[in-house]
């Protein structure tokens, strides 16, 4: 889980876009809420990379 006042300061770096946090399985994400790109958080760290990132249709759900 992401501190809610670092998500209200971090913003998705390829559109500036708000990020919401988002479990998917067991996997955490932090979704752009404009460009609908899902970062990563690993051990409580996101990860805002745009290589890292992963388009909404390639989300793997179960």
């Amino acid at each position: 889980m992401i501190n809610q006042d670092l998500l209200s300061i971090l913003a998705c770096p390829v559109c500036k876009g708000d990020l919401e946090y988002t479990k998917i399985n067991d996997n955490d994400y932090l979704k752009c809420q404009t460009c609908k790109l899902y970062y990563p958080v690993k051990e409580e760290i996101p990860i805002l990379l745009p290589e890292e990132a992963v388009k909404e249709e390639n989300v793997k759900r179960d």
